[in-house]
């Protein structure tokens, strides 16, 4: 990775393009290090995570991890998934957040120096030459280690820099070790004896990350 010290540098997470990328490599983020990597190789301004959520379900297997971005140095952008029949009867959720994505990112781009977009959609190739018109670098962190690749070839051509994700495995993996054991869906969470209500907290980073069986909607 080649970064100027003195760069103005914000994220621009695509969170389930990232998670995707991420599970097909074989590891999990741990995202406190993924800031940490950041904010020691320059001046970072913001870090931007976007992802859909589904509102309606009783148990959500993200919201974990979107409340503990959103207490430790994360800006979050979400929005409700949107459930539609398709021509054939079939049942298909929509959650993109391209649109959101580009937008702030165009907003901020007066108080940047380099942007890192965390996503290997070909749809932010225009994003990516319209930052540049204005005279900033563009990095893209995908990855090229997989069968087919994660990253459009157009977005990586594009890029002033393409960052392999797998390069950074050891930077910001989680260790397999701290992953937790899940508790069954449905079971009841009690307050400690003596204790009136549950006191709930930012859940510890420790015990974040996609689960393997419940993938984000694009």
């Amino acid at each position: 990775m080649h970064f100027y010290p003195t760069e103005r540098i914000a994220l621009f997470i695509d969170g389930a393009n990232l998670y995707a990328t991420a599970k097909a490599l074989g590891f999990d983020i741990d995202y406190k290090r993924l800031l940490a990597l950041f904010r020691g190789i320059g001046h970072l301004v913001r870090a931007q995570y976007y992802t859909a959520l589904a509102e309606d379900q009783e148990y959500s297997s993200i919201r974990p991890l979107v409340d503990w971005l959103d207490y430790n140095g994360y800006t979050m952008v979400t929005k409700p998934t949107k459930e539609f029949t398709d021509s054939f009867g079939r049942r298909k959720i929509k959650g993109n957040m391209d649109i959101e994505l580009t937008v702030d990112a165009m907003r901020l781009v007066d108080h940047l120096d380099h942007i890192v977009l965390f996503t290997g959609d070909g749809d932010f190739r225009a994003l990516v030459a319209a930052l540049q018109l204005k005279g900033r670098r563009v990095s893209i962190v995908s990855t090229l280690q997989t069968q087919p690749p994660m990253v459009a070839d157009e977005l990586r051509r594009q890029a002033d820099q393409f960052i392999d994700l797998a390069e950074l495995e050891d930077k910001i993996c989680r260790d397999p070790a701290t992953r937790p054991v899940r508790a069954e869906r449905g079971a009841e969470v009690r307050a400690p004896a003596g204790r009136g209500r549950a006191v709930h907290h930012a859940p510890a980073a420790s015990t974040l990350g996609y689960p393997d069986d419940e993938e984000e909607s694009h």
